[in-house]
């Protein structure tokens, strides 16, 4: 069965409060560095690719599946927790119709692997035939839990 990840004890932000801590009256301050201007895009970090796994999930926009795209993601992520895919991107493919394809990429290969295309599919991923696919390559030894039975 998979599980539910943790929140990371040494983040000052996942980590649950102590009731008795401040009282109801007194504000939440952030825990972040009180010098760190939030909005300054210098502090974005983003991930470089070659850090692991990542999922692009392309889908047609005019068909409105950026709310299906979006679970994918979800599902994937709760599946898969960073950093088995350190990323995930929604893709919208407006000159594609009908379009909902997923793919990932290694950081050890040049192209992308397709995992999963509606048309020659014949239909929308079952997550669980889609989370094994990609469990097959990124992690052939974990248990998916309840996906993994017949």
């Amino acid at each position: 069965m998979a599980s539910i990840p943790t929140p990371d004890p040494t983040c000052l932000d996942c980590r649950p409060e102590d009731p008795g801590q401040r009282s109801s009256s007194q504000p939440k301050t952030a825990s972040a560095k009180q010098d760190e201007d939030v909005e300054d895009p210098s502090t974005f970090r983003p991930l470089e690719r070659s850090i692991g796994p990542a999922v692009t999930i392309e889908y047609c926009d005019g068909c409105r599946w950026a709310p299906r795209a979006s679970w994918t993601a979800t599902e994937l992520f709760l599946t898969f927790p960073s950093p088995t895919i350190t990323s995930i991107t929604l893709t919208p493919a407006t000159e594609h119709p009908g379009r909902f394809r997923v793919w990932l990429q290694l950081p050890s290969e040049e192209s992308p692997r397709l995992m999963w295309d509606r048309k020659v599919e014949g239909g929308f991923p079952e997550l669980k035939v889609l989370k094994q696919r990609i469990r097959n390559v990124i992690q052939p030894k974990q248990n998916l839990g309840h996906s993994d039975k017949a």
